[in-house]
């Protein structure tokens, strides 16, 4: 059997550790490590909601994400600079705002927006799942600050999966994504229930075998986050 590159056993998720209170002026921050892949996500409270929600007594809750230039083996551009955010980008930002609308109740929100920053210090596989998963700990933060703790309906985390020369594997560095014949992301609450999977083959389609296979690494990985945002919490 071939050895995954890292030499983690193929249930084996990346270290994590994630870090609070370090934006001093967001209402919640988190700094999420995810082996090398380092998120800082931060969360600010506005009162105010967009156009299609005044007077309609209910919250709403967004995200933006961005990878800054050297985050990545070469330099990239600023979208800033080009004038417009690539697809990835806002497919991304849209994903993390879903998954953390999923696990709030908006009318107990109240009228307020909570936008969620996720900003990629340096990228070595699954940024977005590290961002929702960071996301979820400094948007818990912000409510607990105001007060609102109550809104939280459920506790969510993500993390990637794919099919690789190893075989099945649970959290894909960028070594093992970059070449892998097919990538799942998974958004679950700690409870076990699906927000959100994306998956997709790269080389010849995958059986409903192999997704299983997948998802119970998912289930296995995400039991695994829950305790260390727990921790964060506490700490």
């Amino acid at each position: 059997m071939i050895n995954r590159p890292s030499g983690r056993a193929h249930d084996e998720g990346r270290p994590v550790s994630i870090e609070t209170a370090i934006a001093r002026h967001a209402e919640g921050s988190a700094l999420i490590r995810v082996g090398g892949t380092e998120v800082l996500c931060a969360a600010s409270i506005e009162q105010r909601v967009p156009p299609f929600l005044r007077n309609k007594g209910q919250g709403w809750i967004t995200a933006e994400y961005g990878m800054l230039p050297r985050s990545t083996h070469t330099r990239g551009n600023r979208e800033a600079a080009k004038g417009k955010q690539s697809g990835r980008t806002q497919e991304i930002q849209r994903l993390i705002g879903r998954a953390l609308r999923a696990c709030v109740d908006l009318k107990a929100l109240g009228e307020c927006t909570i936008t969620l920053d996720c900003d990629v210090i340096n990228a070595d596989g699954g940024t977005r799942c590290a961002s929702i998963t960071g996301a979820w700990v400094a948007l818990a933060l912000a409510l607990k600050k105001i007060g609102k703790s109550s809104a939280l309906t459920a506790q969510v985390a993500a993390i990637s999966c794919g099919l690789t020369e190893a075989g099945a594997v649970l959290d894909l560095d960028y070594v093992e994504d970059s070449s892998a014949q097919a990538d799942t992301n998974f958004v679950m609450t700690g409870d076990g229930g699906i927000v959100e999977i994306q998956g997709t083959a790269e080389e010849k389609p995958f059986c409903k075998e192999e997704f299983f296979t997948l998802f119970e690494l998912a289930q296995k990985g995400i039991k695994e986050l829950i305790v260390v945002q727990n921790k964060a919490l506490q700490s």
